[in-house]
Formats: C-alpha cells, sequence, structure tokens
C-alpha cells in the first residue's frame, strides 16, 4: 500500500506559530527530562555497581580474616596444650628421682656395681 499523502496546507497565522513554537518547547523539555533521568540511571548504575563490588570485597576479606581467625585459634588451643606438657616436665625435672631416671634411661649412667645392657627395640625379622 501506498502512503497516503496528507493534502492539507498549514495556515500561516500567529496562533499556529505560537502553537508550533509551543510543541517545540514541550518537545525539547521532553528530551531534557529524558536525558536527566538516563544520567540518573547511569549514575544509580555505577553506584550501585561499585557498591556491590565494595561488598562483594568486603565478603571476601570477612573469609579470609574469619579463616586466619581460626586457624590461629588452633594454633593457640595446641601452644596453650603445649605449655601445660612443658610445665609438667618442668615440675618433674625438679625431682631428682626423675632426672635420674632419664639419665640412666638415655645416657646409660648406672649404679655402682650396675650394669647395662642395651637391646634393640625392634622386632626381629624371623
Amino acid at each position: 500500500m501506498s502512503a497516503k499523502r496528507t493534502t492539507v496546507t498549514k495556515l500561516e497565522s500567529s496562533y499556529m506559530k505560537q502553537y508550533d513554537a509551543h510543541v517545540d518547547r514541550q518537545k525539547r523539555k521532553k528530551q531534557r527530562l529524558m536525558r536527566r533521568l538516563i544520567l540518573f540511571a547511569v549514575v544509580l548504575v555505577i553506584a550501585i555497581g561499585s557498591m556491590t563490588a565494595y561488598h562483594m570485597k568486603q565478603r571476601s576479606i570477612h573469609a579470609e580474616k574469619q579463616a586466619e581467625h581460626e586457624r590461629l585459634t588452633e594454633q593457640l588451643d595446641k601452644m596453650q596444650h603445649n605449655e601445660v606438657e612443658l610445665r609438667e616436665e618442668i615440675q618433674l625435672l625438679n625431682n631428682d628421682e626423675y632426672v635420674l631416671e632419664i639419665a640412666r634411661t638415655n645416657y646409660f649412667f648406672s649404679k655402682k656395681g650396675e650394669l647395662i645392657f642395651k637391646l634393640p627395640d625392634e622386632d626381629p625379622s624371623y
């Protein structure tokens, strides 16, 4: 189908000039509004994107810190357990009989007239 051609001529009156000027102003107003809305939307998308990126970065940092905290807590527990064992050993080392027993076992010190035989700790292969 062919496009319809308008055969109506435009009147050249002051009212029509004012009306055309009014329509042009409305168009420009609408264009400015659309530009402002688009600018606002772009700024909003950038702000939301940057906040989301910051939030994700903070979550990863928090997860790393939490893992480090758990690791350090476990390390602290091990060190406290080790401290208890060392304190017990200090108490035992203050006892002369215990020290003499260690010397006899590890360094082959003997009492007068005593013989020490070192036996292998391994099981025989047969």
